[in-house]
């Protein structure tokens, strides 16, 4: 059975053009370290039981993802992107003020070897999103204004209330986004804003239906934040 589910990583490590033994590397690396909490091959199931059974993000469309540099390196060291897990229901204690997160509850990521790491990044990064859920070119890549990003993302938008913008600054149901330049491409980030059932249906962030120059605006925004000034 875990080949039958395997072949399709496998067969993307081979397009890289890695010989056999560094395929099968690859194959076993995310096997063993990946697969128990993440979908590495698109799911035919993505109903509510899904939904709850689900450990990890999806990795099925990481090429389209992640930035090759930040994926390798993060797979050596660790850190938590996601304060409250990604079923952060799981993992919040009630509170009058505000959502505590129950860090006792929460399991730390599996550390790589460096080697182990480059292999296992490799792998990742061939799996590709359908081209119609990731625009390619969709962010232009214009600037954007510090005071008018931070009102459309705190405000206007309320992407305050899931996502941190800074290390303990906004809601922690959601990745932190102050690492998204480094983590993130713009085309993803641009194409999740606009439609992100589309690419994970059973993401709970809104759709907001933001127009073409919302989506530029906080797309931009976002891959500003980490950097000084970025929070006026």
């Amino acid at each position: 059975m875990k080949k039958r589910i395997f072949m399709p990583v496998l067969a993307s490590v081979l397009a890289l053009g890695l010989h056999a033994p560094a395929a099968l590397a690859a194959d076993s690396i995310l096997e063993a370290q990946c697969a128990s909490c993440h979908a590495l091959n698109a799911p035919e199931k993505t109903d509510i039981d899904r939904l709850w059974q689900r450990q990890g993000p999806d990795l099925h469309y990481a090429g389209s993802k992640f930035n090759h540099p930040w994926l390798e390196q993060w797979l050596q060291d660790p850190k938590p992107i996601r304060p409250a897990g990604v079923l952060y229901t799981r993992h919040i204690k009630g509170s009058d003020k505000e959502d505590v997160i129950d860090g006792a509850t929460l399991k730390p990521h599996p550390k790589l070897s460096a080697a182990d790491a480059v292999v296992a990044a490799e792998a990742l990064m061939a799996l590709k999103a359908p081209a119609e859920l990731i625009a390619a070119d969709g962010f232009k890549g214009g600037k954007v204004s510090a005071t008018m990003g931070a009102m459309f993302f705190n405000k206007l938008r309320g992407c305050s209330a899931c996502h941190q913008s800074a290390p303990d600054v906004g809601g922690r149901s959601g990745p932190e986004l102050y690492s998204a330049a480094a983590r993130l491409q713009p085309d993803y980030i641009y194409s999740y804003m606009k439609h992100p059932q589309k690419i994970d249906p059973l993401v709970w962030m809104p759709d907001l239906s933001l127009s073409e120059p919302d989506a530029q605006r906080l797309t931009g925004y976002i891959l500003t934040l980490g950097e000084a000034g970025s929070q006026p």
